[in-house]
């Protein structure tokens, strides 16, 4: 039997698309393993939204050679399709697939290397699209469901336009479809995600609803209990949307508003549509009208341009917006992009201490978002262990992570969980379950966690770009 290992670098988008070439692989008869592992065919996901991603990329690449350099090692992803739009290659790659056949990737090893579907259990499907999605290769509690693909915004820091070029969204009855064979597969939460994921709508191919309406459509799938929506720019959040997260009990509290700064001239040099006064009166809105709503965000530091006091604007703007959780980078150029023209001008020592303190201000909003909910009991849906033999981890549905003894067969419930302190990466909390319910749960949630494979816990974006 063929073996193939597949990793992926950066956003929730790269992260469904793996999963969905894993499902090419796996139906072809391919056992999966682990990246580090041996194996036939390598596929690295690649990132480039950073100059650390570009270089992890390139390491990824390299070392699957080492391990066998025998292997197919493909390379797909924004990383990839930078260096092909370069007409350059990657050290250890045997192949660069662009980002928009990356659901070819399969069929592209086939057609180089068929050697290696010597021992496959249907080597035809490589050169054949299925008429639906295969079973998927892993089950997990909490999916990502992509729903759309491509960016026009063009922000100044960011090659995602360069790299993902076409915007469009999919048919809803294709998403609402696969959400349903997630639901069956015993997926709980679906994280629903794209590039810029707030274009979704008719004007680019969904074929009639907006976003907001697909949400519902999607929150309403029997076995789904809960919609969480990854990263979304502020401005593409309307009346419709925020009416939805007010309206549908299985709509996460959650939205991750992409913000990058909070101070108006370093908005308008990143060509971001909106300023601080625009998002802290978005927040506003939410607030008032989504109970419990939690709202997380990406912010950049040294931005070309980015003075002491523009600095100081951006703290004192996370400390009014009070996030519950951020990430924080540090500005690196991206070549091809506005503002790789511009002198990088804040050393990389302010750099590290903007960075620091404006991770500081972030640490205090979110523990105290989170302290609000100590003593309160919240719905906790168990997504695996922290580590061998460790508690259950799991999310509430306003994104804060909490830690609790609970069994392994519980992994893929929702329970309730009262939150006894605030630890540095959520909370720490008891389960309120008596001891006949537990067992009663775990009778009956056996063949779900049986099921149910390792969850991931990456941040809902995990680029500034997103």
């Amino acid at each position: 039997m063929p073996v193939a290992a597949l990793t992926t670098l950066g956003c929730k988008v790269n992260q469904y698309e793996t999963e969905r070439i894993a499902e090419d692989f796996a139906a072809a008869g391919f056992a999966l393993t682990d990246f580090d592992a041996p194996a036939d065919v390598y596929v690295i996901n690649s990132c480039s939204v950073t100059a650390a991603a570009d270089k992890k990329s390139r390491y990824l690449a390299r070392k699957a050679s080492r391990t066998n350099p025998d292997a197919v090692v493909v390379m797909t992803g924004c990383h990839s399709q930078t260096v092909i739009d370069r007409g350059e290659w990657v050290e250890g790659a045997t192949l660069l697939v662009p980002n928009h056949e990356k659901e070819q990737v399969f069929a592209h090893v086939a057609r180089h290397r068929p050697d290696v579907l010597a021992y496959s259990s249907s080597p035809a499907t490589a050169l054949s699209a299925p008429v639906a999605p295969p079973q998927r290769a892993f089950h997990r509690t909490r999916q990502t469901l992509k729903v759309q693909d491509g960016c026009e915004h063009f922000c100044g820091f960011c090659q995602i336009p360069y790299t993902r070029k076409v915007l469009v969204s999919r048919p809803w009855g294709d998403v609402v479809a696969e959400a349903r064979r997630m639901a069956a597969e015993g997926t709980r939460e679906l994280v629903v995600t794209g590039v810029c994921v707030g274009a979704y709508g008719p004007a680019t191919g969904s074929g009639g609803p907006d976003l907001a309406e697909l949400l519902l459509r999607v929150a309403d799938i029997p076995g789904i209990a809960r919609v969480r929506l990854s990263s979304i720019q502020p401005v593409e959040v309307t009346d419709a949307l925020i009416g939805a997260f007010a309206s549908h009990p299985n709509l996460c509290p959650h939205l991750h508003l992409s913000c990058q700064s909070g101070d108006d001239a370093i908005l308008k040099a990143m060509n971001r549509p909106y300023s601080a006064d625009f998002y802290k009166d978005l927040v506003r809105r939410l607030r008032e009208r989504v109970a419990d709503v939690a709202i997380t965000t990406d912010l950049i530091v040294g931005y070309p341009g980015e003075t002491r006091a523009m600095h100081e604007n951006t703290l004192a703007f996370a400390r009014d917006v009070a996030f519950q959780r951020t990430h924080v980078f540090s500005y690196s150029p991206r070549p091809g992009t506005h503002a790789a023209t511009l002198a990088d001008d804040v050393t990389q020592e302010e750099k590290r201490e903007r960075h620091r303190e404006l991770q500081a201000v972030v640490h205090e909003t979110n523990a105290a978002f989170t302290a609000r909910y100590v003593g309160e009991t919240l719905p906790v849906l168990l997504e695996g262990r922290e580590g061998e033999g460790g508690l259950a981890s799991g999310h509430t549905p306003n994104y804060i992570r909490v830690s609790v003894a609970a069994p392994r067969e519980l992994t893929g419930c929702i329970v309730p969980v009262r939150l006894d302190a605030v630890t540095d990466d959520g909370a720490r909390g008891t389960l309120t379950l008596s001891d006949a319910e537990v067992a009663r749960r775990v009778a009956a949630a056996t063949p779900r966690a049986a099921a149910a494979g390792p969850t991931d816990f990456l941040p809902l974006a995990m680029a500034p770009a997103e």
